[in-house]
């Protein structure tokens, strides 16, 4: 029975250390890069779907014709995660 609660309440605060983790992420398109690019977006990467690294992408390919302010957005920031 003891072993049974021990268990019972390691895997209630792992679930409460995983969900803050993914409470964590910004939605996609709402992060620090889509809000400094959000110009070169419309101008360059118009169509793209947020959240699959299409946008970061074409951002990234683009990256000589960005504002210095997503520039340095994209030097400053990780590529997200990959699906």
């Amino acid at each position: 029975m003891r072993i049974a609660l021990i268990a019972v309440v390691t895997l209630t605060a792992g679930l409460a250390f995983a969900s803050s983790a993914f409470a964590q992420r910004p939605a996609p398109g709402s992060g620090p890069v889509a809000a400094a690019c959000q110009d070169d977006i419309q101008k360059l990467c118009r169509g793209l779907e947020h959240g699959r690294g299409a946008v970061r992408a074409c951002l990234e390919t683009n990256k000589a014709k960005v504002s210095p302010a997503c520039a340095s957005a994209l030097e400053s920031t990780g590529g997200g995660p990959r699906r």
